[in-house]
């Protein structure tokens, strides 16, 4: 995990070589920032920290610089960052993981892509150094991923700002960062509420996918056509694209819950990849909505997402009409 290789650059055990690769970017900015900041003093890194970029060097260049001894500090610093650059001569570094410069401290920052396991060179990196793969956390991660980092910036925060928060911003963690860094200078006793996520992240408490979700799920006709008639109000930011998808997700879910023989919360967490908060929400949705009614509700989705991109639908119908419309067929359905 990041957070343990981040502890152990912190209390100074460090490695001659980290190899930070794959999808979320996040991590990998983490612990490079951490061995940039932590290894060298304010003093020794004039000397001994260099910082370059994959698209500016080459596979000689990196390791004639990781060979030279530091200058007055115990160790020099080699971060080569966007080196997904380097990836068809990334072999090259074979020779030199095998037998690493005890006195550098290697990192590529190589994202978006990963080495091949099967590879010499894989191997060599895990005998020597730190290999670190870096995924991107899934939907049902997010929530308690926020909940953790609020509370490592001091604070808490209610179930319905995380999944708010969750729902409005999705998987981008950096940026889920940045706005609790902000929130953090303005918290109310020590808790974050969905009323200090409306008035400072610009989300509605009241009118999102989050609620127009819970009104789908519970059937509430009323509730579901007041959120659609505010989204027709903030077409910009409530695009149809984003509550299809989560319409999607929510039906899949209940065809597959209705398929489960285990119906125990964390199971159907477990199968559906959903939070466990939401569990008891899905069983309320697959009694309102028996397997044949939400198999036909995913044809109507298909549907609607066809005729948002222009096929079939006739005349100046805007997104609002659609979602409507769709509304309307799956409470009649």
């Amino acid at each position: 995990m990041a957070e343990n290789i981040i502890k152990d650059i912190k209390n100074k055990k460090i490695a001659p070589i980290y190899f930070l690769m794959g999808d979320e970017s996040y991590f990998i900015d983490q612990i490079s920032k951490t061995i940039e900041s932590e290894v060298l003093t304010e003093d020794e890194k004039g000397f001994n920290q260099t910082v370059i970029y994959g698209n500016e060097t080459d596979m000689a260049g990196i390791i004639g610089l990781a060979k030279q001894y530091p200058m007055g500090a115990e160790r020099s610093v080699l971060i080569v960052k966007e080196a997904q650059h380097l990836s068809r001569t990334m072999d090259q570094l074979e020779s030199y993981a095998a037998q690493p410069q005890p006195t550098t401290v290697l990192v590529f920052n190589y994202k978006g892509k990963t080495l091949d396991k099967r590879k010499k060179l894989y191997k060599e990196i895990q005998k020597s150094g730190i290999l670190f793969e870096s995924k991107k956390l899934y939907e049902n991660q997010i929530p308690d991923w926020i909940e953790n980092k609020a509370k490592s910036f001091g604070f808490s925060i209610e179930p319905k700002a995380k999944f708010l928060l969750a729902e409005f911003i999705g998987n981008d963690l950096s940026r889920i960062e940045n706005e609790l860094e902000k929130l953090k200078l303005i918290v109310e006793d020590g808790k974050i509420t969905p009323e200090i996520i409306e008035r400072n992240i610009g989300i509605s408490k009241d009118y999102n996918n989050f609620e127009l979700r819970n009104a789908i799920e519970t059937r509430n006709a009323e509730k579901a056509f007041r959120i659609v008639h505010y989204f027709g109000q903030n077409p910009k930011d409530n695009p149809l694209v984003m509550t299809l998808s989560i319409f999607f997700q929510l039906f899949s879910g209940i065809i597959v819950y209705h398929t489960l023989t285990d119906k125990s919360q964390s199971n159907v967490a477990k199968e559906l990849r959903i939070h466990p908060f939401f569990v008891k929400d899905t069983a309320g949705a697959a009694h309102n909505y028996p397997l044949k009614k939400a198999t036909r509700i995913i044809s109507l989705l298909r549907e609607a997402d066809v005729k948002s991109k222009g096929v079939g639908a006739s005349g100046n119908v805007t997104d609002n009409d659609l979602l409507k419309e769709l509304i309307f067929k799956i409470f009649n359905t």
